[in-house]
């Protein structure tokens, strides 16, 4: 590496937002530009975006960061990009873009469930993943019999992240996290399996799947016209990158056999790293990102989205805030815990337990405030994250502490519940673009600035919080959790009928 590289830039894209984060060979944020994209819903259940219009958020969100910086783009040594898992990204046989459906689509369902009746088992057997509704592979086999002609002029199958690297560098590609982590590649190997196809309903779709590499791999390189539009230096190299879950873990300073980690985000993702996928169908996932290097997860759309939701449709509501989340925090500062609190169901986005799940306030009472709604939304996020981490210890995959990163890891309170609602310590990363960082980290190592992950783990990241859990708040919060799951199982008769 020149001298004068200095700089690893991370691009982190979202369900809707994609942030370019420029980072020093220390981890430090130099700068940050991002962009809120839009999503569109052309019927229930569906959930697409518009291909062209992320290819310019991230052009914009590129310049911009470089922009704030003031640094040349040839001192940015190499990029690495993250993206949200799942979800299907079609281009057509030219490269032009035909379709991009986001993760939180529903409109696999009845397939999802066709599928997992027939082959459920034989598709946990290779993959470790059971069909849902916005699995990568479901979704192009939706594609194929609900949408023919979408189907016969694809020429690539791609994910978020592999979209923006195509653009930025010309090529087609993929990496073994991210396409392990949506059910496509055989485990342990990480490799694509013709079986697998089949059992889809898939058998001709192998042409339509990118190279698939190592994560810290070099994809490709700037390319001039990718060079011209968004003020990167052409030649820089671009690494093929990550599941967005895995590079947060990793930038939040998780990656070692037996570390944990919680992301409060989008979904709610509970994961513990381990030298082999487990094999037990109640977890949800197994995700490979080197050789003996997999993460166990689970993982439902139920997390830090539904205050998000709450946010923007009632807080934001005529611009009445200019801190709506700050507002919500000091709301739920106001509250002291209390066991006749109201309850809340973060579904949202349904669940995993029921594409039928839905969300819901319980027990509210005259005397309750929109604190304690609040405190609701934050306490319902914590159980649904419990419920996934009891899961993964029945399968013999234990979490005995963890780390915080996501929105959710930003309030000045929703650490502290955790760690007092799972009774666990909890620590939150020094970095606040956890995404981002992981896959800056990455590109270190594969550049060879790093010679491990764990080298670029421990000169890239630090702590900023350890919070241990209040003994005084067990009984209070074991409680109010059984009477949660109960409210599950009563209201599951109800959502099934509506």
């Amino acid at each position: 590496m020149a001298d004068a590289q200095k700089y690893l830039l991370g691009l982190d894209a979202g369900n809707t937002v994609i942030k370019a984060v420029l980072f020093d060979l220390t981890g430090r944020q130099i700068a940050l530009h991002a962009i809120d994209g839009q999503s569109s819903s052309p019927a229930a259940g569906q959930v697409e975006r518009d291909l062209n219009e992320l290819w310019a958020n991230a052009q914009t969100a590129i310049r911009g960061c470089i922009a704030q910086a003031g640094i040349a783009p040839e001192e940015i040594a190499a990029i690495g990009c993250a993206g949200h898992g799942n979800g299907l990204y079609l281009l057509d046989k030219t490269g032009t873009p035909l379709l991009g459906i986001q993760s939180l689509d529903t409109r696999g369902a009845d397939l999802a469930a066709e599928l997992d009746a027939e082959h459920g088992a034989a598709l946990y057997d290779i993959c470790r993943q059971r069909p849902w509704p916005s699995q990568t592979p479901v979704l192009l086999a939706w594609i194929k019999r609900h949408r023919p002609e979408i189907y016969q002029s694809t020429g690539a199958a791609l994910l978020c992240k592999d979209f923006i690297g195509f653009k930025l560098t010309g090529e087609r590609f993929s990496d073994i996290s991210d396409m392990s982590g949506c059910g496509l590649t055989a485990m342990p190997d990480c490799t694509y399996s013709d079986e697998l196809l089949a059992l889809y309903g898939l058998r001709d779709a192998a042409p339509l799947l990118p190279k698939l590499l190592d994560p810290a791999a070099i994809a490709g390189h700037i390319t001039p016209e990718a060079s011209a539009c968004t003020g990167l230096a052409a030649g820089t190299p671009v690494i093929a990158g990550y599941f967005d879950v895995i590079s947060s873990a990793l930038g939040s300073g998780a990656g070692a056999k037996g570390d944990a980690s919680i992301i409060v985000g989008s979904w709610s993702i509970n994961q513990v790293f381990s030298d082999a996928p487990v094999s037990d169908e109640r977890v949800f996932m197994a995700s490979g990102f080197g050789p003996k290097r997999f993460v166990n997860i689970e993982s439902s759309a139920t997390s830090a989205a539904n205050l998000e939701w709450y946010v923007r449709e009632f807080v934001e509501r005529g611009q009445h805030h200019d801190d709506p989340f700050g507002q919500c925090n000091a709301l739920v500062a106001g509250v002291d815990p209390a066991p006749d609190d109201p309850f809340f169901h973060p579904f949202l986005y349904g669940s995993r337990q029921g594409a039928e799940f839905r969300a819901g306030f319980y027990g509210l009472a005259g005397w309750h405030s929109e604190g304690h709604m609040l405190r609701a939304i934050f306490e319902g996020v914590m159980f649904e994250h419990r419920r996934h981490i009891e899961v993964l210890a029945q399968a013999g995959v234990h979490m005995d502490r963890a780390t915080l990163s996501g929105g959710g890891a930003r309030s000045p309170h929703w650490p502290q519940i955790f760690a007092d609602g799972l009774g666990v310590p909890i620590t939150v990363a020094e970095a606040r673009e956890t995404g981002a960082l992981g896959a800056a980290i990455g590109a270190a190592v594969g550049v060879g600035i790093f010679a491990d992950y764990e080298a670029g783990i421990a000169a890239m990241t630090r702590v900023s919080q350890r919070l241990l859990p209040d003994p005084a708040t067990k009984a209070h919060y074991d409680a109010r959790y059984h009477t949660y799951l109960a409210l599950t199982e009563m209201m599951r008769g109800f959502w099934a009928k509506t």
